[in-house]
């Protein structure tokens, strides 16, 4: 085979390895728009639809269950292509203990509107306006905010404020680069992680986002919040090693929870008796006055 051959064979292989970069930034980054409709019987929540001020003509579509005066107001926000759903098991149990639940599908999913996930980014204009929903709804209660993967992201990047007044951060990437990472290794080995940047690289021609506005590693150490932040010890997609940096990074008061055998998970669906006992004790203690436990 002589060198133009080569040459030529070499230029099509990488214009087709470009290709499918391309294809799989554009799936990822596509909406996850599907039908959600009324909350489940047994969950008498309203349907909410808050704007965006933000964004012009942008909203979020949730569902509102208010809990017993000052007992304080939760808000809980989904993963990456999920919706509200994904967090109603953790809405079931805190409104019988009587908290306040706000459940939204986070812009570009379920019922809100959005024509990209933007992995944090532009989702975070979403946690601040379903946080100013609650404040205005009930000016006088504590809020809490709940937040699994790009949930937890998206409220670490905003930086909303006022600030809540606790945060529950659950399998939350430290940096958008060791999150592609991680995943690509996990999916083609090694090797993967030389193909991150190439994907990475389309976030600011396809989304107008830069790597740099994906790192709450860095954000976290802004915050002020009291902070709860989970894992899972066999999590790929955040290894326990990025978690212990995002604990690191965090301000004080706040608690590290290591979910023995949990992956990147539902760590409710995977541990509910430890994850109810740990959150309200949380809970009880910043939204309601109860004294830390031992």
């Amino acid at each position: 085979m002589n060198i133009r051959r080569c040459a030529a064979i070499a230029l099509a292989a990488c214009i087709g390895a470009a290709g499918v970069l391309w294809g799989a930034g554009e799936w990822l980054s596509q909406p996850a728009a599907r039908p959600i409709g009324a909350a489940p019987a047994d969950f008498a929540a309203q349907a909410v639809r808050i704007p965006i001020p933000a964004s012009a003509g942008q909203f979020l579509a949730g569902w509102f269950k208010p809990g017993q005066p000052h007992g304080g107001a939760v808000l809980l926000l989904h993963g990456v292509r999920a919706d509200r759903t994904q967090m109603l098991a953790r809405a079931r149990f805190l409104a019988a203990a009587g908290y306040t639940t706000l459940l939204i599908d986070l812009p570009a999913h379920g019922e809100s509107s959005g024509d990209h996930i933007t992995f944090g980014a532009r989702e975070g204009e979403g946690v601040k306006a379903a946080l100013a929903f609650l404040r205005t709804e009930l000016p006088s209660e504590r809020v809490a905010v709940i937040g699994a993967s790009l949930g937890a992201a998206s409220t670490v990047l905003a930086l909303p404020q006022p600030e809540p007044d606790a945060l529950v951060l659950e399998s939350m990437f430290s940096t958008i680069d060791d999150a592609v990472g991680n995943r690509l290794v996990g999916r083609l080995g090694p090797a993967g992680r030389y193909l991150a940047p190439l994907l990475l690289w389309q976030l600011p021609l396809r989304l107008g986002v830069h790597t740099t506005d994906l790192r709450p590693v860095e954000r976290l150490a802004q915050w002020h919040a009291p902070v709860l932040i989970a894992s899972g010890s066999e999590d790929r997609h955040t290894p326990w090693h990025e978690t212990e940096h995002l604990f690191a990074a965090a301000q004080a008061p706040k608690a590290l929870w290591k979910v023995e055998g949990a992956a990147h998970v539902d760590l409710h669906a995977f541990a509910p008796t430890q994850y109810q006992q740990r959150v309200l004790a949380f809970l009880a203690v910043h939204l309601r006055g109860a004294p830390p436990g031992p």
